[in-house]
């Protein structure tokens, strides 16, 4: 029984550095659309905190429903998965939903 204890343990030890490593250096930015362009995005968050993250020919853009635009508007939810940077956060993927979900029929 002791044994196990230590195998589980040394399991663990080496395995957690996995698990650091898998999530990466990326960020999250939840909340909604309050102004965007070409060159990035304005979103307010649950907090009220305002959270600018620029956008590149590399973030893509990802709707919840597939036959929405391409690009979030004012008003949208958002969730953004972005990596920090010297001159701030850069948008990797823009994950993106209206603002006022339509009721089922």
């Amino acid at each position: 029984m002791r044994s196990l204890r230590y195998v589980v343990l040394v399991f663990l030890l080496f395995s957690i550095p996995m698990w650091a490593v898998a999530h990466g250096t990326g960020q999250h930015v939840l909340g909604v659309v309050t102004a965007i362009d070409a060159t990035h995005i304005e979103v307010k968050t649950p907090k009220g905190q305002s959270v600018s993250v620029r956008l590149t020919d590399k973030t893509l853009y990802k709707a919840k429903n597939h036959r929405m635009k391409t690009m979030p508007k004012v008003g949208d939810r958002v969730v953004i998965d972005a990596e920090k940077e010297t001159t701030g956060l850069v948008a990797t993927e823009v994950h993106f939903a209206d603002s006022k979900p339509k009721p089922a029929p």
